[in-house]
C-alpha cells in the first residue's frame, strides 16, 4: 500500500515536530512554502504558531487560497492551534486577521487565545474518540490555545476539555478536537508529545481509510 503524501505548512511554528510525528505514522512527508508544493498531496497539516503572522506570510503567494482549492479538490487538512484558527469558518476576534485570507471550511466559530496567555499554558489528559487505544488518554499541550465557541451541523466532537476558556465558566466542557469530513482541527499541540495517535488518524483520513 502506498504511503499517503502529507505536507506540513512551513511558514512558522512546530514544523519539524509535525514532520517527525507524521513520518512515524507512516506518511511520506514534505514541507510546503508555496502553492506549487501542494501538488500531489493527500493531506496538509497547518501547525500552531501565530495565525496573523502565518496569514501575512502566505498572502503574497496566495497560499491560503491555494490550500482551500486543493481541499475542495479532495486534500485532507489538519489544523492545530493557530492552524485551527485558519481553518475556522468564523473567528470571534478577527480584527488582526482583517484583510488577509484564511483557509476556512471548518464550520466552527473560534476565539483566538481563548484559554489565556502564554502564562496560562497547561497540559490535560483527553479522551479522544476514534483513536487506537481509545481507553488511554491523549496528553494534550495547550499554549495560547483557541477556544471553539460554536459548532455547525456536521461537525463531530472528538474530544472536550474540562478547563474553562476565558469566555466560559468552570464546569463547562469545551470542544478541543473536531472533525468535519476531510477536515480535522485541534486547539492543542499534538506534535509536542510522543503520542502520535492523532497524527495516525489524520494519515488514515488523508489516505482515504
Amino acid at each position: 500500500m502506498t504511503a499517503p503524501q502529507i505536507g506540513v505548512l512551513a511558514l512558522q511554528g512546530a514544523v519539524a515536530e509535525h514532520v517527525r510525528a507524521l513520518a512515524a505514522s507512516g506518511a511520506e512527508v514534505r514541507t510546503v512554502h508555496r502553492p506549487a508544493e501542494l501538488e500531489g498531496l493527500d493531506g496538509l497539516v497547518v501547525p500552531g504558531g501565530e495565525s496573523t503572522t502565518m496569514a501575512r506570510l502566505a498572502a503574497p503567494v496566495r497560499l491560503m487560497e491555494a490550500v482551500r482549492e486543493r481541499h475542495d479538490a479532495g486534500m485532507a487538512v489538519f489544523g492545530t492551534c493557530a492552524g485551527l484558527i485558519l481553518l475556522a469558518e468564523s473567528v470571534a476576534d478577527a480584527e488582526a486577521l482583517e484583510g488577509f485570507e484564511r483557509i476556512r471550511g471548518l464550520d466552527v466559530r473560534v476565539r483566538r487565545n481563548g484559554y489565556g496567555s502564554q502564562l496560562d499554558s497547561f497540559t490535560e489528559d483527553l479522551a479522544v474518540a476514534g483513536l487506537p487505544g481509545e481507553e488511554h488518554p491523549l496528553s494534550a499541550v495547550f499554549i495560547r490555545a483557541p477556544l471553539i465557541e460554536e459548532l455547525g451541523e456536521g461537525v463531530e466532537v472528538l474530544a472536550a476539555s474540562e478547563v474553562a476558556g476565558t469566555q466560559g465558566t468552570d464546569g463547562e466542557r469545551s470542544p478541543v478536537a473536531v472533525r468535519q469530513g476531510r477536515l480535522l482541527g485541534a486547539s492543542f499541540h499534538p506534535e509536542l508529545t510522543e503520542d502520535t495517535r492523532l497524527h495516525q488518524l489524520f494519515v488514515e483520513m488523508a489516505g482515504g481509510a
